[in-house]
C-alpha cells in the first residue's frame, strides 16, 4: 500500500507575494494569516504579501513567514481533499518545526512563535560573526568533507546527490570554494545569506533556542517526523527538544532522511510552502517517487486534481 509523506520548505524559499493569492481566494486562509498576526503581535501577512524583499529576507520574518505559508497550504489541501492521509512528515531546517506542528507535536501558535524567536536568535548570531555559506555542485560527499577539513568549514546541508552546502567563517568559505573547484566541483558558489547557518558560528542561537523550547509544551507526534540531525524519526518530547536545539549547529541530513522514507515504502511526497526546492531534490534522489507541491492557488488546484 502506498504511503505519503508531507515535506515542508526551509529558509531561502521565501518570495514577496507568497501566500497572497491563497488569502485572497480562500477566507479560511485569510483567517490563518490573521491568527498568525494576532499571535505574533505584528503584521507578518503584509510582509509576506508586499515585502519589501529586504524585510522579508530578514531571518526573523522569513522563518515564520515560510512556516505560515506552508501551514496554510496544508490546511487548504486537507480541506480540498478530505480523504488525504499522511504517514510521516519532514521539513528542511526550519521546515522541521512545521513538520512537527503538522504531526501535532506543538500547537500552531507555539510553532509560529518559536520559529520567529529562532529566526531572531540566528539573526543575532549572524550579526555577531562573519559567516557565509556556499553551494558545492557536482562533487561527492567525501571529497567535499576533505575540502571542509582543509579550509576549516563544515558541511551544512546534504540535500541530494551532487548538491551540498558548506558553512563557516567568510574567509574560510572563499578558500573552500577555490579548493572545491580544484577538486573537480562543477560549480562552487557563495550563497547570498546573512551568516553561517548550521555551523558552530550559530552556537549563541542554539543556547537561546534551548531556553525558549523549555517554555512550550511538546507532545509525541501522531506520525513519524524525521529529524534533520539524525535522519531518523523523533521519539519523545524530550528528544524532540534536544534535536531541535542541536539542529541549529548541525548538518541537515536531507538526502539520508528521504532515503529512509523511500526504504520504508513511501512512494508519494507532498511539498508544502513556497518554492519547489524539495521536489527538485527528490527528483535527484529517486526519479520514480511521485511528488506534488502546494505553494499557491494554481499548484493547490493541480495537487487536488492529482490526489483526488
Amino acid at each position: 500500500m502506498s504511503k505519503t509523506a508531507l515535506l515542508f520548505a526551509g529558509q531561502g524559499a521565501q518570495v514577496v507575494g507568497m501566500g497572497q493569492d491563497l488569502a485572497e481566494r480562500y477566507p479560511s486562509a485569510r483567517a490563518w494569516f490573521d491568527r498568525a498576526n494576532a499571535a505574533l503581535g505584528y503584521d507578518l501577512a503584509s510582509i509576506c504579501f508586499q515585502g519589501p524583499e529586504a524585510e522579508l529576507t530578514q531571518t526573523e520574518h522569513a522563518q515564520p513567514g515560510i512556516f505560515l505559508v506552508s501551514w496554510v497550504a496544508l490546511e487548504l489541501l486537507k480541506a480540498a481533499v478530505p480523504s488525504l492521509k499522511f504517514d510521516a512528515t519532514a521539513g528542511l531546517s526550519l521546515g522541521e518545526f512545521t513538520a512537527l506542528t503538522a504531526a501535532g507535536a506543538m500547537s500552531f501558535e507555539d510553532g509560529l512563535r518559536i520559529v520567529r524567536q529562532r529566526g531572531r536568535f540566528m539573526q543575532e548570531s549572524c550579526a555577531a560573526t562573519q559567516g557565509g555559506m556556499a553551494a558545492i555542485i557536482g562533487l561527492d560527499e567525501d571529497p567535499t568533507r576533505e575540502v571542509c577539513a582543509e579550509a576549516g568549514v563544515v558541511l551544512a546541508n546534504l540535500n541530494c546527490p551532487g548538491q551540498l552546502v558548506i558553512s563557516g567563517e567568510s574567509g574560510r568559505i572563499a578558500k573552500a570554494v577555490e579548493l572545491a573547484k580544484a577538486r573537480g566541483a562543477k560549480r562552487a558558489l557563495p550563497l547570498t545569506v546573512a551568516g553561517a547557518y548550521h555551523s558552530p558560528l550559530m552556537d549563541g542561537a542554539r543556547l537561546k533556542l534551548q531556553a525558549e523550547l523549555a517554555s512550550i509544551r511538546l507532545s509525541t507526534p501522531s506520525v513519524p517526523v524525521i529529524s534533520n540531525v539524525t535522519a531518523q524519526a523523533h521519539t519523545t518530547p524530550e528528544e524532540i527538544s534536544a534535536r531541535l536545539v542541536e539542529q541549529v549547529t548541525s548538518s541537515v541530513l536531507w538526502e539520508k532522511s528521504m532515503r529512509l522514507l523511500l526504504a520504508q515504502g513511501f512512494t508519494q511526497f507532498i511539498e508544502l510552502g513556497p518554492g519547489s526546492a524539495l521536489s527538485g531534490f527528490m527528483k535527484r534522489i529517486d526519479k520514480t517517487a511521485r511528488i506534488v507541491n502546494v505553494a499557491d492557488v494554481a499548484s493547490l488546484e493541480a495537487a487536488v486534481t492529482a490526489l483526488s
